[in-house]
């Protein structure tokens, strides 16, 4: 088998131009959008007071984990001085609702 390295110097030069013509092409494209864009008339969105408070407060509760930690925080504080009493009337009737709760669904 016969390896031509005389066309091996060519290789490079043709992979160049390819990418030349690649590069001529995108522009090519980039320019045309660009002057389509300018032609068409510029579309404007405007928010709401409302909207953007909207945005606001669930951008915030997102950021939130949902747990009050003060409250948590003296909860243990209670429990740790033996100061902490337990409805357990309460208690048993959330068990209760909670246990049918569960079942009535099935």
């Amino acid at each position: 088998m016969a390896i031509n390295i005389n066309n091996l110097q060519n290789t490079p030069q043709v992979k160049t131009d390819k990418v030349e013509q690649n590069v001529q092409r995108q522009q090519a494209t980039v320019q045309q959008n660009a002057s389509q864009a300018a032609n068409q008339k510029q579309d404007s969105v405007s928010i709401t007071p409302q909207a953007q408070q909207f945005s606001k407060l669930t951008e915030k509760a997102g950021n939130s984990s949902g747990i009050d930690q003060e409250k948590v925080d003296k909860i243990k504080q209670a429990i740790a001085e033996g100061k902490y009493k337990i409805n357990v009337e309460q208690l048993a009737r959330r068990i209760v609702q909670f246990e049918s709760e569960i079942f009535s669904k099935k």
